[in-house]
């Protein structure tokens, strides 16, 4: 299992427009073989700072969403709002606690 975790920056006053775009498509995301979990959260001092955090599978699974019509749909209207150059970690769990 993975976690991906992409931190945007949007165009002030653009924030909003992530979380409407992304209210479109969340359950289509969802819905993908191997997605696990699914979250959008932002900043409370800061509206345009958005982070993704979501559950993946493997990796392989990540990568057949990344080249869906979903995400092809998506991230190009969301690219042209960003005011800064995304940032992306995939990363696994080393240690859980329950």
């Amino acid at each position: 299992m993975i976690t991906r975790i992409v931190k945007l920056k949007f165009k002030p006053g653009k924030g909003t427009f992530f979380f409407e775009a992304f209210n479109d498509v969340k359950e289509k995301i969802r819905g993908f073989e191997g997605n696990l979990y699914l979250e959008a959260m932002s900043t409370s001092d800061d509206p345009d700072l958005v982070f993704t955090y979501s559950k993946w599978q493997s990796e392989e699974h990540l990568n057949i969403y990344r080249k869906s019509e979903v995400f092809g749909a998506v991230w190009p209207k969301l690219k042209a709002e960003f005011a800064g150059k995304p940032e992306a970690w995939t990363v696994e769990s080393k240690f859980i606690l329950d």
